[in-house]
């Protein structure tokens, strides 16, 4: 087998693994250009091109491909906020009830938000008795961040 036959096979693998990737990452185009510039590289190298002309194909072809798919990628890649309802980040802003106090430092305590109960640290280390209102700022791994909900308790106690 002839070398540049070899260099278009292993570019042709390059390509699938580019594509591939770009299939497991889900919400970016980043690895499509590579994909298609390794495509190019392996159809010069089929066509006979030495390794350094084939590596200047790829750059050039993935290159002229990100410029192309730059407003494709712009439009897709809007910033939006944690999507309500989707994922633990669907407790971010929620109320919370603490049910187990929560410690000084990093002592974790546990809130009933809803059904669920999750591990709580307050975020500038204070503690909380049990019963206390509080609002979840953040969720972090399996623990969520909470502070005091004063405007609940003020709630409360206009409701007496």
């Amino acid at each position: 087998m002839e070398s540049s036959t070899i260099w278009a096979l292993l570019w042709l693998a390059v390509a699938a693994g580019f594509g591939v990737g770009e299939i497991m990452i889900t919400g970016t185009i980043f690895l499509l250009p590579l994909a298609v510039g390794a495509v190019g590289a392996s159809v010069a190298s089929f066509a006979g091109a030495s390794l350094l002309l084939s590596l200047l194909v790829f750059v050039l072809v993935s290159g002229a491909g990100f410029v192309v798919l730059k407003p494709l990628i712009t439009k897709l890649d809007i910033d939006l906020p944690n999507p309500k309802g989707f994922g633990a980040n669907r407790l971010v802003g929620h109320h919370a009830t603490v049910i187990r106090a929560i410690g000084t430092g990093d002592a974790t305590g546990q809130v009933r938000v809803g059904g669920e109960v999750w591990t709580a640290v307050t975020e500038d280390g204070q503690s909380l008795e049990a019963g206390a209102a509080v609002k979840i700022l953040e969720v972090i791994g399996n623990r969520v961040v909470v502070e005091p909900d004063y405007y609940s308790d003020s709630m409360k106690e206009l409701n007496k």
